[in-house]
């Protein structure tokens, strides 16, 4: 990530499977194409649904890594 652009970490722990999906899509709906975001989630499932939706919906998964109690991912708007 570039030191000029802070990171924006979205909370979505404790959300089950659609929510994590669907309130991600919300939110990169409001971003500029290019921009970054980190979500965190503790749904088991979204290991398989971010990486999905980021490729049917043209986004780039930049990163994804345990985090404590979850998962960590960063997407890049495509």
């Amino acid at each position: 990530m570039s030191g000029d652009t802070p990171e924006t970490v979205y909370d979505l722990r404790g959300l089950k499977c659609p929510l994590p999906v669907l309130k991600t899509r919300r939110r990169l709906g409001e971003m500029a194409s290019g921009e970054e975001l980190t979500i965190e989630t503790t749904d088991p499932l979204a290991v398989i649904d971010i990486p999905h939706f980021c490729n049917e919906d043209g986004h780039e998964l930049v990163a994804s890594e345990k985090a404590d109690g979850g998962h960590r991912f960063r997407i890049r708007k495509g």
